[in-house]
């Protein structure tokens, strides 16, 4: 092998693309293959998100209800099942806070948690999150644990 009989590795080049708007001579000169005049044919032009033609898009011909609290407070729950899983799996030894829970994948760091109260706890846990349903908080000191709110 020498600099007379190098080439590009196979497959590595394509060159079978149209070359449009390169003169009359080519075949594709002139409207470069995008027809005769219309939104389409002109430079610049990119469709919207739910154009239909000019028809009235959906998203403008369906009614709007409801309203968003922008106050709303948004919490991540976590029943006590789970917290029971991670006892037996002996990820969490005598307390769960929003660091170990944020380890293990149940919550963002910057989210607000919630204890639900589906399932049983056996274990004797002190939990310190943001907020307990009645139940939940119920079983934990059941099962002897600690409820702390932050």
């Amino acid at each position: 092998m020498d600099l007379s009989n190098l080439k590009p590795a196979k497959g590595s080049v394509k060159s079978n693309n149209k070359r449009v708007g390169r003169g009359e001579g080519s075949g594709k000169g002139g409207t470069a293959t995008r027809g005769h005049k219309g939104a389409k044919s002109r430079s610049g032009y990119s469709k919207k998100i739910g154009f239909e033609g000019g028809q009235m898009p959906l998203q403008r011909r369906v009614p709007k209800f409801g309203f968003n609290n922008r106050n709303r407070k948004e919490y991540q729950g976590i029943n006590l099942d789970t917290l029971q899983t991670l006892v037996d799996n002996g990820k969490v030894k005598d307390t769960v806070d929003l660091s170990v829970l944020v380890e293990n994948g149940l919550a963002g760091k910057n989210e607000l948690v919630k204890i639900l109260g589906r399932g049983e706890l056996k274990a004797k846990l002190k939990v310190s999150v943001h907020k307990f349903t009645a139940s939940a908080k119920e079983a934990i000191e059941a099962a002897g644990g600690e409820v702390v709110t932050l």
